[in-house]
């Protein structure tokens, strides 16, 4: 049985769609197939914590929130077929939450809670010097998932303590790295050297691996963050831009320049930087909220 075909049958039949929304939902449903093979799963037999590690994923590609609520869409239709042929007996897809257009506060780790996850990396393992580099990195510098996985080796200058990252529309920038990031990235690109993994032919150039010799996707690198989150106890759904968002309003709470943020972070806008600025606010209102002495019980 062809679900591909029998969906789009569907679609176009039972539905009585217009051209344009049943390519819309058909490419919908190819985006999903597409992340579900990556992960060695399929779309038919997705949790709804799949459905929302796929989401995660939308957003860490940088879909407009109006993108995204299209596809969701597409995604409930998709699995309401599949009740409908009674090829499966639940919908996984019913909770999912339809992102807004409006500016939405981005998640943001403690300090705390970054430190809890970099002492849960279990550096014992084959992958536990490069998971830790991982998270330095994503952390230190406040790169992009993407631009962490195109990471060549070439552009490292650990002397200088700078990392050249390309970023979107393959614009380049010059980013300081942290002393840890510095430090775990060297460890593991040495051991690499001395026991491997051996890159694949046409791996050789890029700093992080998987076991085969790879390069890491985004997907790998969501489930590496994921992972330790859970481990270190930390309740919220993140994802590496949440890392991206705590180094940005660290770097802010700690008194660094807005211009000097937006400048690392790579955004073409000050106006986008300038959503950290607000957190930074709201954040002051809070305590001045819960520890001025008006607003205090009993005043």
């Amino acid at each position: 049985m062809n679900l591909r075909k029998e969906y789009e049958a569907y679609l176009l039949l039972e539905r009585g769609l217009s051209e344009n929304t049943r390519l819309g939902y058909m490419a919908d449903y190819d985006r999903l197939a597409a992340w579900f093979e990556q992960t060695g799963n399929s779309a038919e037999s997705a949790t709804q914590t799949e459905l929302g590690a796929f989401l995660d994923t939308l957003h860490e590609l940088g879909i407009a929130p109006r993108s995204q609520a299209r596809i969701v869409s597409g995604i409930k239709n998709y699995y309401k077929f599949l009740l409908v042929e009674g090829l499966r007996g639940d919908n996984p897809s019913a909770l999912l939450d339809v992102p807004h257009p409006g500016r939405k506060l981005p998640e943001v780790l403690t300090i705390d809670e970054i430190n809890a996850m970099a002492r849960c990396v279990d550096m014992d393992s084959d992958q536990g010097l490069r998971n830790r580099a991982i998270l330095e990195m994503l952390y230190g510098s406040g790169l992009r998932v993407s631009e962490l996985c195109a990471l060549e080796r070439s552009r490292l200058y650990f002397d200088e303590g700078f990392v050249l990252v390309t970023g979107k529309g393959s614009k380049e920038r010059m980013v300081p790295m942290s002393e840890p990031s510095i430090e775990f990235t060297k460890q593991y690109l040495e051991r690499r050297d001395a026991e491997g993994p051996d890159p694949k032919p046409g791996e050789e150039a890029y700093v992080f691996l998987n076991r085969r010799g790879s390069h890491l996707t985004r997907v790998m690198i969501f489930y590496i963050v994921r992972e330790l989150a859970g481990l270190a106890g930390v309740r919220r759904t993140i994802s590496p831009h949440t890392l991206r968002h705590s180094f940005a309003t660290h770097l802010l709470e700690g008194g660094a320049n807005l211009r000097a943020i937006q400048q690392m972070l790579g955004h073409e806008s000050i106006g986008t930087t300038e959503i950290y600025l607000h957190m930074d606010n709201t954040r002051l209102r809070e305590e001045i909220l819960q520890h001025h002495p008006r607003n205090l019980r009993g005043c």
